[in-house]
């Protein structure tokens, strides 16, 4: 493969709304999208969780959790345009840390998980993510990737467990069902995400970068 192979051919301009979300503020607005009705579905998971107890405000669940759901969303879609192109930014690991920041905002939230740990699912959520996306990326030594990839199965199948342990409901049943593939596919969901970060960088030859 000489230098003119390794440049990549012009995208002619496409018009429309097909064009505009190939752009970098259109694909944002649908990672946006994504984010937001993902989060909004984690936010159903934790209904099923509590039970009753669960209460809904303008601060606790839009502020905490829906509109951080939103800009983590955009921010991924953004980091992932930026690992297909070649230029990926491990600094975009920090894109799903709203998801555990805004929950521990509320007077008293970060004292509680300090004392209690109340409030430790967001981060644990995020954390999650983080080592399906650093296992499943192509950064970091073999080893190290396999060994996270190990352990992030093991915490899958402890978020799989939540629904018979917590909220009694045992996979056997079609609502225990339904809630062990919400909490893991959510959790998934999140991890695919969370590999644009961790994607290679190709250098100017087109091929890929160690590291």
């Amino acid at each position: 493969m000489n230098g003119m192979d390794a440049v990549p051919a012009k995208v002619a301009h496409v018009p429309g709304v097909v064009g505009l979300l190939r752009g970098g503020w259109g694909l944002a607005a649908v990672g946006a999208l994504g984010g937001l009705t993902w989060a909004a579905a984690l936010r159903a998971y934790m209904v099923e969780l509590a039970g009753p107890s669960s209460a809904f405000s303008w601060w606790g669940t839009f502020g905490a959790i829906l509109l951080p759901g939103a800009l983590s969303g955009a921010l991924l879609a953004v980091a992932w345009r930026r690992g297909l192109d070649g230029r990926p930014s491990a600094w975009f690991a920090l894109a799903p840390t709203p998801l555990a920041i805004a929950p521990l905002l509320e007077p008293g939230a970060l004292i509680a998980l300090l004392t209690t740990g109340l409030g430790g699912g967001a981060v644990g959520v995020v954390v999650i993510g983080l080592l399906g996306g650093v296992a499943a990326g192509q950064r970091g030594p073999v080893w190290l990737r396999i060994v996270l990839g190990a352990l992030w199965v093991a915490l899958i199948v402890g978020i799989a467990l939540t629904p018979a342990l917590i909220a009694r409901h045992p996979p056997s049943t079609p609502r225990g069902a339904w809630l062990l593939i919400l909490a893991v596919g959510l959790v998934m969901v999140l991890s695919l995400a969370c590999i644009a970060p961790f994607l290679r960088r190709l250098d100017l030859s087109g091929s890929t970068a160690r590291g």
